[in-house]
């Protein structure tokens, strides 16, 4: 199935699962995440979104990457960017900056797969927050001690 094709079907929209592909165009499907994930992921749009004007902070981006669709918990994209991909069902270039909120059952390998796709891809940064809200920041070249994109984005997303 193509992208367009799984993001139809409503057998499969009504699963309660994320779904993503792999480079065969594979279905792969994870648990939903837990509410922490969620209050950060949500937490994080509403930061972007009011610290960075001229662009769009989304949650759950698909992107098309060199090993199947993945979807980012967090994106903010500028408006260039987001233009550039007009009707269609995933990004093709990444947006400037990709997030990641980390649940129990991730890896370092994951992220450092996902990282390398994103960037692969176009992403200007690479976000990750763990499981207590502290994030880390990366460029194409490793980890930045803040981000060089949104300069005031805080080290730490408090929810509680």
């Amino acid at each position: 199935m193509t992208w367009a094709e799984i993001c139809e079907d409503k057998l499969l929209a009504n699963l309660p699962y994320r779904i993503e592909t792999d480079r065969w165009g594979h279905i792969v499907m994870s648990p939903p995440p837990r509410s922490r994930h969620a209050e950060y992921q949500g937490k994080i749009v509403v930061l972007l979104d009011k610290l960075m004007k001229r662009g769009h902070a989304l949650p759950e981006v698909p992107l098309q990457t060199s090993e199947g669709v993945k979807a980012m918990d967090v994106a903010w994209v500028s408006e260039q960017r987001r233009k550039s991909r007009p009707n269609d069902p995933c990004y093709l270039i990444a947006p400037e900056i990709c997030v990641e909120v980390e649940s129990p059952s991730n890896t370092d390998e994951e992220f450092m797969e996902r990282k390398r796709l994103y960037f692969e891809k176009g992403a200007e940064e690479f976000w990750l927050c763990d499981l207590m809200g502290n994030m880390k920041f990366h460029d194409p070249v490793g980890e930045i001690p803040k981000s060089k994109v949104c300069s005031e984005f805080p080290p730490k997303v408090v929810i509680d």
